[in-house]
């Protein structure tokens, strides 16, 4: 598994447990947001992986869980087995998913090789490609969104979202889409160095107020992620 890096310890990444991130290299979008450009590459490799598993074995007893991010964790074909080492050491896992490969998600799930899913929900199903910056099969997306809301695993789904890319009409949408999730989060757009696309803004905090407002009456678990 090639690891492009490690956050050590976190307190917010994981609900409820102290646990550390791990970010495997490789991913099939572009979102012009993304904070982790520089390794969607699948051959950024920064850490071996029996390094990785070193550290875990160290942290049992101080970590409660790992969360497996990226990039797109799902796109390595061989990626349950990564899952099952994890579990062998008594870890909680937490997958970041894109949902874009359904029949992965719901084989981690089925081998309760997952504890928690969070799913990125990009945009409006109409605007779903621009937003991912690639070519997207959303009937993967809408089926991955349904095997969580359906009871497959605990599961966030939560939007980061971009002036230049999300309306209130594309909250209504995401609502009527997703009416009656159990969690979700919208995350204002943060602007680094490492973003794909230059020049993009975050919105203010009422703006974000208007929106979550528009998502309640179908959504009304929604938040705003750190409120």
């Amino acid at each position: 598994m090639k690891i492009a890096g490690l956050q050590k310890t976190t307190l917010l990444d994981y609900p409820g447990k102290v646990a550390c991130t791990v970010f495997l290299s490789g991913c099939n979008f572009r979102c012009p947001f993304c904070q982790n450009g520089e390794i969607l590459d699948a051959g950024v490799c920064g850490m071996a992986e029996e390094e990785f598993f070193s550290f875990l074995e160290r942290r049992r007893g101080l970590l409660d869980g790992v969360c497996v991010s990226g990039g797109e964790p799902l796109v390595h074909a061989d990626i349950a087995p990564f899952f099952e080492k994890i579990k062998k050491l008594g870890y909680a896992v937490k997958l970041d998913t894109n949902g874009s490969f359904p029949d992965r998600l719901k084989a981690l799930a089925e081998a309760k090789l997952v504890d928690f899913v969070a799913m990125d929900i990009k945009n409006s199903p109409e605007k779903y490609e621009k937003t991912a910056g690639a070519p997207v099969d959303l009937q993967k997306i809408r089926e991955s969104a349904a095997f969580l809301m359906n009871g497959g695993a605990e599961y966030e789904f939560r939007t980061t979202v971009v002036k230049e890319l999300h309306r209130g009409e594309d909250m209504v949408r995401i609502g009527q889409w997703l009416k009656g999730a159990k969690r979700y989060f919208l995350q204002n757009f943060r602007d680094s160095d490492a973003v794909l696309r230059r020049g993009l803004t975050p919105f203010a905090d009422e703006e974000l107020e208007a929106f979550k407002r528009l998502l309640l009456p179908y959504i009304p678990s929604a938040k705003i992620r750190g409120e």
